[in-house]
């Protein structure tokens, strides 16, 4: 008889592409995986993974069988939940990932209440601000912001994500702020790597039109903390996630530069692979994320 534990361990290998990816995964060693995915084609007395010092690869019957796991450990998983009660104790683990200053602003503290509430479900929330490969890695969900550019995902809008122009006040003093998004061009900016390209700041005009202008700089940033700094030590206008300086437009640390032109603003999004079925606990997850994340 099939062991449920390897044949979910042999997804997460084909899934992924690396036997140590998983075994970090699964809190096991390497060896173990191998193990695991030996006992099934032991079992099926057929070869599943071609292996080699430097790769690994399925086999044509190793492609078969994947779909086929997939199914079994899904029905697995939607049997076992659909076992409990409604008003059960969530457990189990749910893996996220999430963008880097959304993720220390925001997520983490959302992260800590819906484990005091479901003490039951361990989380591991990983932030980056590349988008990781949501099966490959093995992640159960994302909150990504911006349009969804995958069709093999499934989105949920659950927010608006949006920027500021600000500068500090020695800055302002010494520079003066621009009165237009045109005088960009002659200001002295610090640019950020994460917007595409990087020198063209977006905004909507007052018939609504979004439109983009110059920003001129000599320092190019791509971590949302270190352009902080940056404007905080006078270094230049900013064009940032609000989120990131909302305490310091409060506090007057950085005063907000063109103030009434509208800034860029994008979706919050919660993405799933497009598996039919998604857990209880992951669902509850999300969920609290949705509420702590909508408008405001």
């Amino acid at each position: 008889m099939t062991d449920l534990t390897d044949l979910r361990t042999f997804v997460a290998v084909a899934t992924s592409g690396s036997f140590t990816a998983v075994a970090k995964r699964l809190s096991v060693s390497p060896a173990t995986v191998g193990r695991r995915i030996s006992a099934l084609e032991a079992l099926y007395a057929t070869k599943l993974i071609e292996r080699t010092t430097r790769s690994h690869r399925l086999t044509e019957m190793g492609q078969a069988f994947l779909e086929k796991a997939i199914a079994v450990v899904e029905a697995a998983d939607e049997l076992e939940d659909m076992s409990r009660a409604e008003g059960a104790a969530l457990t189990g683990r749910v893996r996220v990932s999430g963008p880097t200053t959304l993720g220390i602003k925001r997520l983490g503290a959302l992260v800590v209440a819906f484990s005091e509430a479901q003490p039951g479900v361990s989380v591991e929330l990983s932030l980056s601000d590349r988008h990781v490969d949501l099966v490959r890695e093995g992640f159960d969900f994302a909150v990504r912001i911006g349009e969804l550019k995958s069709a093999s995902l499934v989105a949920r809008r659950v927010g608006t994500y949006r920027f500021v122009c600000c500068a500090s006040p020695d800055y302002i003093a010494r520079h003066g702020a621009p009165e237009t998004p045109d005088a960009l061009a002659a200001a002295r900016c610090v640019l950020n790597l994460n917007l595409v390209p990087r020198n063209r700041w977006p905004f909507v005009g007052a018939d609504g039109k979004p439109f983009s202008v110059e920003a001129s700089g000599t320092v190019e940033i791509d971590n949302g903390e270190a352009q902080r700094a940056a404007a905080l030590a006078g270094g230049g206008i900013i064009y940032a996630p609000r989120d990131l300086v909302a305490d310091d437009l409060a506090s007057g640390a950085l005063l907000p530069v063109l103030p009434d032109w509208e800034t860029l603003s994008l979706p919050i999004q919660i993405v799933y692979p497009s598996r039919r079925f998604v857990s209880r606990r992951v669902r509850a997850l999300a969920d609290a994320l949705a509420v702590g994340l909508r408008e405001r």
